[in-house]
């Protein structure tokens, strides 16, 4: 059973920083991608950041010079490094691991429970 735990969530001012992780647990037979989403009130779930198993790394370009997503694959672990908070960056943020399923072209998704951040005064 594959778990991933996310950290690091709370309550910031605009202007400061966070630093989520998220540790990803269990059996998995190759991991694709690892990356963050993040759900605000009202709003649909979006992407923030993923890196590929070939060290390619995407961003949102609403963070795009602000948030940082790095790994360690020895720990199987994600992190992203939040830069300049601003309130429209508030929401729940949720780890992502995209599964490669063996003998198959398909992939597992797996997601974190997630971590509220709140940028605000």
């Amino acid at each position: 059973q594959v778990q991933l735990v996310e950290s690091g969530g709370g309550l910031v001012q605009p202007g400061g920083s966070l630093r989520l992780s998220c540790a990803a647990s269990g059996s998995m037979f190759s991991i694709n991608s690892m990356g963050w989403y993040r759900q605000a009130p009202g709003k649909e779930r979006e992407l923030v950041a993923l890196t590929t198993s070939i060290s390619t790394v995407v961003y949102a370009d609403s963070v795009k010079g602000r948030f940082t997503i790095s790994r360690d694959n020895a720990k199987n672990t994600v992190y992203l490094q939040m830069n300049s908070l601003k309130p429209e960056d508030t929401a729940v943020y949720y780890c992502n691991i995209m599964d490669k399923v063996k003998y198959s072209s398909s992939l597992m998704a797996y997601w974190g429970k997630g971590t509220l951040v709140t940028v605000s005064t």
